[in-house]
């Protein structure tokens, strides 16, 4: 029992000072396993293949009585070490064919036969790699999905689901619900937000300002745009009722001072928080903002450095951090950048969708906070996956089954791959 239990913790172990004190309790094998580089892994632990499908997948959105064909996109990656155990990991939200070369490419030959426990060793090399110099971008969404595949593996060898491995403080999460899309008409914004505050979803989100630079190259004027969406706003409110949390988001569509005019002209709706309120996530700007905002201010779900992180902390440029697992560098990432808002007692929550990964973070740490339940990423996964997890109302369960507790469907990636494999 003993020598089963320091198995496990020799496997969990990072640079920490808790794995020096598992190393000095552990047999002599174990230790030398764990201090062990890229010539010291087994054959059955070592990476032996890594894969990255960039994907468009056709779905359906539906809410209430709409219904729409969507397509998403992303890049799966599959990670199989040299016993047979696979993993998976996701990343989206940036152009999926650079992703998947940069994997394919550069990252694959260079981890194959490197011990797939050693997570923050593949980091470290795969940021040496594919990030010289602070760089961030594409590279960073790679090493992201990667570094998940890694925990579904490890997860899958020990027979134990990845939000458990990363703390396990919970066995369910809270959601809050995206749902007000660009391409929805104000009164089939209002008919969709009744119908979810109906079925006891009691946190919505919609976007404004939805391609706004687009919109004025094409003759629309700001003016038009902040108009229509504070009577949009105004729909959504009054649908849903005065119980249910609000929030919206800007999508990066506003400069600093469109943002103040817009947030004066809004007040009156109660707004829980201000996602992406500025163009860029420009930290001075956002941090000007948060001095004098009567609604919370949340950004990050697009960064990729946790420099980038420590800067909004630091500048007081936000109330809700929102990193996404799939982005930020996956969970290895993910865990230090929530480390860095436990610090500083800041909130953190999931931004940017794929609820099915988040989910782990925010139910293995304390200071967990909601994923997003985002209605595209949700019609995206029970096509691209198996055993996709469901919503009992605004929690999400998380599954007891190794891993990430669900698996791709490789037969819809291989038939919606971007030019085919």
């Amino acid at each position: 029992m003993m020598a089963a239990y320091w198995t496990k913790r020799q496997l969990l172990q990072g640079a920490s000072l808790a794995g020096a004190m598992a190393m000095a309790y552990a047999p002599a094998a174990l230790a030398q396993r764990a201090t062990a580089g890229r010539a010291g892994a087994s054959k059955g632990d070592s990476i032996a293949r890594v894969t990255a499908f960039p994907v468009v997948v056709p779905c359906r959105l539906q809410v209430g009585s709409y219904d729409r064909d969507i397509r998403m996109g992303g890049t799966v990656v599959e990670v199989e070490t040299g016993d047979g155990l696979t993993g998976i990991g996701f990343t989206s939200i940036t152009n999926s064919e650079i992703v998947a070369a940069a994997v394919n490419l550069v990252a694959a030959p260079a981890l194959k036969g490197v011990d797939s426990i050693n997570r923050e060793a593949v980091a470290a090399q795969l940021h040496h790699l594919l990030t010289p110099r602070g760089q961030t971008g594409h590279a960073q969404h790679a090493i992201s999905a990667i570094d998940i595949a890694l925990w579904d593996i490890l997860g899958k060898r020990l027979d134990m689901p990845v939000w458990r491995l990363l703390g396990g403080a919970r066995s369910s999460v809270p959601s809050y619900t995206t749902f007000g899309m660009a391409y929805m008409s104000r009164d089939e914004l209002a008919a969709a937000a009744g119908h979810l505050a109906k079925a006891g979803r009691q946190r919505l989100k919609m976007v404004v300002a939805a391609g706004a630079h687009d919109r004025i190259a094409k003759g629309e004027s700001i003016e038009q745009i902040m108009a229509e969406d504070v009577e949009r706003i105004r729909a959504v409110r009054e649908a849903a009722g005065p119980e249910v949390e609000l929030y919206i988001d800007g999508n990066h569509g506003l400069d600093g001072y469109q943002t103040r005019r817009f947030i004066k002209r809004i007040e009156e709706f109660d707004i829980a928080f201000f996602e992406e309120p500025v163009s860029g996530n420009d930290v001075t700007r956002l941090s000007d903002l948060r001095k004098t905002s009567p609604i919370a201010i949340a950004a990050g779900q697009n960064e990729t450095h946790l420099r980038r992180f420590r800067d909004f902390i630091i500048s007081q440029a936000v109330d809700v951090l929102q990193f996404n697992t799939c982005m930020c560098g996956g969970y290895t990432a993910a865990l230090k950048v929530a480390g860095l808002a436990a610090a500083f007692g800041m909130e953190i929550d999931n931004g940017g969708g794929y609820a099915e990964y988040n989910m782990h973070l925010h139910a293995g740490l304390a200071n967990g906070g909601m994923v997003e339940w985002h209605l595209g990423s949700a019609a995206l996964g029970p096509v691209l996956y198996k055993d996709y997890p469901a919503l009992d109302g605004d929690r999400l369960p998380l599954p007891e089954a190794p891993g990430l507790g669900f698996s791709v469907n490789m037969d819809v990636v291989r038939e919606h791959t971007i030019g085919g494999r």
